[in-house]
């Protein structure tokens, strides 16, 4: 009997081996659940089907098939009409729009207004506003939704919109809420506010305690839409001076045809989350309000492709003049580290600004480890005073920019459901750019004898914290 049992692990190893071998796209990852397989017979198969196997995409091209979200890249796909958009006409824009064209699933869309907004100061009251106005729909998503001051005040407004009769649906990280103590989906329950959590734990489903929504979206009356990196919390609201974890971020209000493509990103994920079959409804027309054209862009583990990983390299490669990176957390890869080495190498004037304070020192410790590649090839990287830098932003010769909720690391880019906007506008563009190049005279350069005069107990402390980048 007990013979029996061991041929029969040792067949669920080697079956759960094949499977890795068969699967995994990053060989480094398929090398680690093999040998997890072998080394413990049994318990290590059981432990690769249990958080290896990504059952999202399977899930969602069932979706796909229902017409209930969670679409993916197909033939269908309307490409931009670059000869009703406004754009600086150049080979930089051209190449970027058809680049994006072929690896995500949603055109170019113009008439929209942008409008910057500066930490919650700006951010919450424009939100807040915008929810009181609604009159039809509010569709709500954050990463981190705390039930501290800040999260009250939107718990209060979604509240009064359900009385009015407007469709309120919010969606909670199922990771994310446990930044808080007090759980905000306890208030919207009390409140009658008709909330979702995305994928919690299940043992029916795998524990997906790497893969997080890390989407920030919220969609009034299909019409007016805010994204950005901006969770919902008073940390955020960075003139409170004795708030010893405040923190400086971007947000983005949209108005225009792009609020589609928020709304569509949201539904989808709300139809991921709770099963619900999605009804047809005739949503009104866009109105045309500016001369900016954007893109939504959805990405995630349910993705075929790691496409934002892929536009970040397109867009460092199409570079002529300058690339400007602000990022929380910059974790470069192999692929990303030889784009922008190679742009400087090319005469591209590289600029990375980054957090000289990080709200999670590990992560910084690893970014460490990185510096010195970029610096040898004259990248110029700046380390921005606290508080604390939440922003995240790409620019691209004055033409181009990428705002959203992915930062410059592996779980952004491979393991996070993200939502980004590509903006082609004149206007918003030099705004972003006055920004960055004010917060760079603020900042600290970084030398390349700094990193390389770090003691022997910081280098091996950033480089034992670079082995674990995949995950940090």
């Amino acid at each position: 009997m007990l013979n029996m049992l061991l041929v029969v692990l040792w067949l669920f190893s080697f079956f759960s081996a094949g499977h890795a071998l068969l699967s995994k796209r990053d060989p480094r990852a398929g090398l680690g659940w093999i040998v997890t397989c072998l080394a413990v017979p049994g318990a290590g198969a059981l432990f690769y089907w249990m958080f290896g196997v990504n059952r999202i995409r399977t899930r969602a091209l069932e979706l796909q098939r229902q017409g209930q979200g969670m679409h993916w890249l197909n033939d269908d796909t309307p490409p931009s009409d670059l000869d009703s958009c406004y754009f600086p006409e150049s080979t930089t824009s051209r190449a970027l729009i058809h680049l994006s064209d072929a690896v995500t699933r949603r055109p170019l869309v113009c008439g929209n207004r942008v409008k910057v907004l500066y930490n919650g100061e700006q951010a919450y009251p424009a939100m807040l506003e915008a929810i009181r106005s609604a009159k039809d729909s509010v569709f709500f998503c954050s990463y981190i939704f705390k039930a501290d001051r800040t999260g009250q005040l939107f718990v209060k407004e979604l509240a009064d919109a359900t009385r009015r009769g407007v469709d309120v649906r919010v969606l909670i990280d199922a990771f994310g809420q446990y930044y808080a103590f007090a759980k905000v989906r306890k208030l919207l329950a009390a409140e009658g506010v008709k909330y979702a959590v995305f994928m919690p734990p299940s043992l029916t489903r795998s524990l997906y305690l790497n893969m997080r929504n890390h989407r920030k979206i919220l969609v009034i009356d299909n019409q007016c839409s805010f994204t950005g990196g901006m969770n919902i919390c008073d940390k955020h609201l960075a003139k409170i001076k004795n708030n010893p974890r405040r923190t400086i971020d971007l947000h983005f209000r949209f108005e225009g045809p792009v609020s589609h493509q928020l709304r569509d990103a949201f539904l989808e994920d709300w139809h991921f989350a709770t099963d619900e079959k999605r009804k047809q409804r005739e949503w009104p027309e866009a109105q045309v309000v500016g001369n900016a054209c954007c893109r939504g862009i959805s990405s995630g583990p349910n993705e075929p492709h790691e496409k934002l990983n892929w536009i970040l390299i397109g867009a460092l490669a199409c570079a002529k003049r300058r690339i400007r990176i602000m990022t929380p957390y910059f974790i470069p890869n192999r692929a990303q580290l030889a784009a922008i080495n190679a742009a400087a190498l090319r005469g591209v004037k590289v600029e990375i600004l980054l957090p000289e304070k990080n709200n999670l020192p590990y992560v910084a410790w690893a970014t460490n480890a990185f510096l010195f590649e970029l610096l040898e090839h004259q990248v110029e990287i700046y380390f921005q005073p606290p508080p604390f830098v939440h922003s995240k932003l790409l620019l691209i010769d004055d033409e181009y920019a990428l705002i959203g909720s992915a930062n410059v690391d592996p779980r952004s880019l491979r393991l996070n459901f993200e939502f980004n906007v590509e903006i082609f506008s004149d206007e918003s563009i030099d705004e972003l750019c006055e920004h960055f190049d004010q917060s760079r005279k603020l900042s600290r350069k970084v030398t390349l004898e700094e990193i390389d005069q770090r003691s022997l107990p910081l280098r091996l402390r950033d480089s034992f914290c670079k082995l674990f980048t995949p995950y940090l």
